[in-house]
């Protein structure tokens, strides 16, 4: 019996070696999620003293976090390079390598932190600008590669399209977002180039995520809702027309005026503006459908839902959805619309701690 018993006790030990095996690409959506919040918290309209240091804080949290998955991952690739070379072609992890380049996250986080409601030095502007360009050639490259290793060397087939396919490639449509963020405090050269190829990049994204949608929607028509667990990820479709909101709005109210095309064609920027507005209200309510759904489909199992990293998506679709609408009422002038903003960055901020003590708690 006591020889058992230590058996029992010994199985239960498990080491780092056999924990960083299970370091998955989906850990990422924790620091996306995480960077996510700091971001909204910089920009919500309903500010109060400390909450700029509350944001701080969650920012750098963000960083170390980042760091620590980062040692965690390439610990993986040294001591399982196998399950490290297999997270790359299996779509139940590979979907999520998107997250990984969810750095931008960071360099918005810098860029609000840092620069739009801190010192702002000619320094940092720089080092965003090159940060910016950086991450757009490599969230490029991953977008065309992802989906060419998933075509051609994926172990299952078909391949299921559930929503986590969603951030395969979601770097590109962050790299719109990021852009819109950073370019109203960029020299006027720099900023038209970031404006421009952000908006191309919002585009290409946009368009793939219809295509996205369509496939989730006819995967749900013929297999039914997925399990409890799973399904937290229904809001990631909701946040491909949030994340296009903000970005659109925000290339529109960064335009120099004063800069070649836009000095040569007076009135660009209020036109612009204008039709990002009303494009962003023409999208807002699409996104809010699919918010509606992944609602409807989470309420429904309230309380059979076990922990899972699928929980994080509680949080980062729905930043820029939070933003979108935030961005409208500035637009709109709507006092009503900004309490709906403040409402849903209170409860980001809530469900992020629900989701963290929970995955401190199953760590």
């Amino acid at each position: 019996m006591e020889k058992q018993e230590e058996h029992d006790n010994s199985s239960l030990a498990v080491g780092f070696r056999e924990r960083v095996k299970h370091v998955t690409w989906a850990w990422f959506l924790s620091m996306m999620s995480t960077g996510g919040l700091s971001i909204v918290l910089a920009e919500t309209l309903h500010k109060f003293r400390g909450l700029h240091t509350i944001g701080l804080i969650v920012f750098f949290s963000d960083l170390c976090l980042f760091t620590i998955l980062c040692i965690c991952m390439l610990a993986r690739a040294v001591l399982h390079f196998h399950y490290f070379k297999k997270s790359f072609t299996h779509p139940a992890e590979s979907f999520f390598l998107g997250s990984f380049l969810s750095i931008s996250v960071i360099i918005g986080s810098t860029q609000l932190h840092g620069i739009t409601y801190g010192p702002g030095y000619p320094w940092l502007i720089s080092t965003i600008n090159i940060l910016y360009w950086v991450y757009a050639a490599i969230s490029l490259l991953n977008s065309l590669f992802q989906y060419h290793i998933l075509m051609a060397k994926s172990a299952v087939r078909p391949i299921p399209f559930l929503p986590s396919a969603f951030p395969a490639g979601y770097s590109t449509m962050l790299t719109g977002t990021i852009s819109s963020l950073i370019a109203g405090r960029q020299p006027p050269g720099h900023a038209a180039a970031i404006i421009v190829s952000g908006c191309a990049y919002q585009g290409f994204r946009w368009i793939i995520s219809l295509i996205c949608n369509a496939f989730v929607i006819k995967n749900l028509m013929e297999n039914g809702l997925p399990p409890p667990q799973m399904r937290p990820a229904f809001f990631i479709p909701a946040g491909a027309g949030a994340y296009t909101i903000v970005a659109l709005i925000g290339q529109a109210n960064a335009i120099p005026e004063s800069y070649e095309y836009f000095a040569a064609h007076p009135g660009t920027k209020s036109i612009l503006q204008t039709l990002a507005l009303f494009s962003g209200i023409f999208l807002w309510l699409f996104s809010f459908y699919m918010f509606a759904i992944a609602v409807v489909a989470n309420v429904s199992v309230v309380g059979k839902m076990p922990l899972a990293l699928a929980w994080w998506a509680f949080i980062f679709p729905n930043v820029d959805f939070t933003l979108s609408t935030v961005m409208i009422r500035i637009e709109l002038e709507s006092e009503g619309i900004l309490w709906v903003g403040s409402v849903m960055t209170v409860f980001l901020a809530a469900i992020w701690c629900v989701a963290f003590v929970g995955c401190v708690r199953a760590v």
